[in-house]
């Protein structure tokens, strides 16, 4: 069995010019963390004592033989792939999917993870980052940027650059209490719903050529941010007045990125102290995040009681693999010849390889002993 688990995102600034269609041209710069929350994909593989292959347990439980039959795009595609059968999957995330927190992107890195590890195979968090990518965006045909595997496979508070060539991902150094004020800072909120990003994708899409401007001014933002972060004598209540700064931005990207539901929870978050916020992912619902000076948390939390308040702390590892307990197993229809490379002998009480094995049988072939 292999368990992976995979924290979701939040991006602070340089959201849209992580899309292709703007960062091969122009470059793009995305300044994001990870949180505590997570991801978990189980696999194991099945064995044959079922009418069906594999049985894959997500927001329902599929049971099939055949790889085409799989309802799932993102889990057909994925063991397609990497030429997955016979398995058991199950996933579970510890926030709701389609509410801007990447968890598409961190199900996607943490099942390739999970797909390598059981086949013995060690891949970098960069390759499962380009992988995730490929599977959601070329396999899947899923419209969006490339921030949240990107994030998901390297985890922390990081710049994210982007050009033709591909991405660089580059840890922001922080001192310590500094990042901690950061994080004590930040209230996060569920809006009461979730929504499907793809059409406000296709539509963010549409508009990057005609918000070029824009864009390219809220990719510079992720140095001024950058820059507040790291130097020590800059107010960071800066950053919150920035990111309203940003949100307004982004919102004139796609009339659909907010609501009149979520400017009101906006001006109301204001109104009682909040220095800034935004929607995360997409936008259009799920969840909102706050820069809130400490003083002012707890009348901001009163003006937004009917709103469910997630506390969170930052993390940096990324997807890892945390149960990893392989077995030597061949999938129906492979070579059933497969033999080890090394054997425990019992009654030498070591181990052995082909070579050691060899010597040894023609030994006791020819009398000379168990030595």
């Amino acid at each position: 069995m292999i368990i992976t688990k995979t924290p979701l995102r939040m991006s602070f600034f340089g959201g849209g010019t992580d899309f292709p269609e703007f960062y091969c041209e122009h470059g793009g710069a995305v300044l994001s963390t990870t949180f505590d929350k997570f991801c978990y994909v189980h696999v194991r593989h099945l064995p044959r004592f079922f009418n069906y292959s594999s049985e894959l347990i997500h927001s329902e439980i599929e049971q099939v033989s055949n790889l085409k039959d799989i309802r799932h795009p993102l889990i057909r595609e994925a063991m397609k792939y990497l030429d997955m059968h016979e398995i058991r999957m199950s996933y579970e995330v510890d926030l709701p999917a389609r509410s801007g927190l990447g968890t598409s992107s961190s199900f996607a890195v943490g099942l390739l993870n999970a797909f390598h590890s059981i086949k013995g195979q060690y891949i970098s968090k960069e390759d499962l980052a380009k992988e995730a990518i490929h599977l959601e965006r070329d396999l899947c045909g899923e419209v969006g940027g490339v921030q949240d595997q990107i994030a998901a496979a390297h985890g922390g508070l990081n710049k994210i650059l982007l050009d033709a060539d591909g991405f660089r991902v580059e840890p922001l150094v922080i001192y310590p209490i500094r990042k901690r004020k950061l994080n004590a800072s930040l209230l996060l909120f569920f809006t009461g719903f979730s929504r499907y990003s793809f059409e406000i994708q296709v539509e963010t899409r549409s508009n990057l050529r005609d918000r070029t401007a824009e864009l390219l001014e809220m990719k510079e933002l992720v140095n001024e941010a950058e820059k507040i972060l790291t130097d020590k004598d800059r107010d960071l209540n800066e950053f919150g007045r920035l990111m309203d700064y940003n949100w307004q931005m982004k919102r004139s990207l796609n009339k659909d990125i907010s609501t009149s539901f979520i400017d009101e929870i906006y001006e109301r978050a204001k109104k009682a102290g909040a220095l800034g916020g935004k929607v995360l992912g997409a936008g259009g619902g799920g969840f909102i995040l706050f820069y809130v000076e400490l003083d002012k948390q707890a009348s901001v939390r009163r003006a937004l009681q009917d709103l469910l308040y997630v506390p969170f702390q930052f993390e940096t590892e990324g997807t890892s693999v945390i149960y990893y307990q392989p077995e030597t197993y061949l999938p129906q229809g492979k070579r059933a010849n497969l033999e080890d490379d090394v054997w425990f002998d019992d009654q030498q009480g070591y181990w052995m390889n082909r070579e050691m094995k060899e010597k040894l049988a023609k030994k006791r072939e020819e009398g000379e002993g168990k030595e």
